[in-house]
């Protein structure tokens, strides 16, 4: 992998490319929509995962293109998404979930989570699934792959990057339909936060997937010592 860039300067699409990013978008929200609300599709993640490398190896002539390049610095990435992560744990814990407590129950739990309390093979197998299917194959399939289709409709100007933020920020949390409500509202912001980490990294994904998993990772690690609710 390279060094990183800046793709945000990259040449905007014309507009048979345009056309193209469009009809994938729409395959790829009727993907999550079909997957996670009318459960007429399988799962969207390994979908859009595949479909996002065969995109971008095609039509950008690299994975590199989506943000998967060394980033200029590791320890500035890191932070930045340590601070991400902090963020989405402190809004979600403090802001969202009492927020929508006043309109709708709480999130739902992915199922056999509570299976981790207290045993540390069932919590080390959760953490295997969030830096991989999670943090990895989610960061490429909304933030690396979504998030840029939609970019691609305006143009690729720093306005239609972060339209494409809110646009895969609402897809994640219909990524999340079984949490509920309040769940894809939580995580409908977590979508913002990695989207806008995203940007923000200069699009780069590995800010996105760090994130992402220090996120879920402390998720884990709440429910095998017992503090979650």
């Amino acid at each position: 992998m390279g060094t990183a860039t800046d793709p945000i300067s990259s040449p905007p699409r014309d507009a048979r490319s345009r056309w193209l990013s469009a009809a994938e978008l729409a395959v790829g929200a009727f993907i999550v929509i079909g997957h996670n609300v009318y459960h007429i599709v399988p799962n969207e993640v390994p979908i859009l995962f595949v479909l996002a490398l065969i995109s971008f190896r095609l039509r950008d002539g690299s994975w590199t293109a989506m943000g998967l390049t060394r980033p200029a610095s590791w320890r500035n990435t890191l932070l930045l998404a340590l601070t991400a992560a902090v963020l989405r744990i402190v809004l979600g814990n403090f802001v969202i979930d009492p927020l929508t407590a006043h309109l709708w129950p709480p999130a739902i739990a992915p199922k056999g989570t509570a299976a981790a309390t207290h045993n540390l093979k069932v919590a080390l197998e959760y953490l295997a699934i969030v830096w991989t299917f999670a943090a990895f194959g989610e960061e490429v399939s909304y933030r690396g792959y979504l998030l840029n289709r939609a970019a691609d409709l305006g143009r690729r100007t720093h306005a239609a990057y972060w339209i494409a933020v809110l646009v895969s920020s609402v897809l994640f949390g219909y990524g999340h339909y079984y949490k509920g409500p309040s769940g894809m509202v939580d995580s409908g912001v977590a979508g913002l936060i990695l989207g806008a980490t995203y940007v923000l990294s200069g699009r780069n994904l590995w800010a996105c997937i760090l994130a992402h998993g220090f996120i879920d990772m402390f998720g884990v690690v709440c429910v095998y010592f017992g503090w979650a609710t």
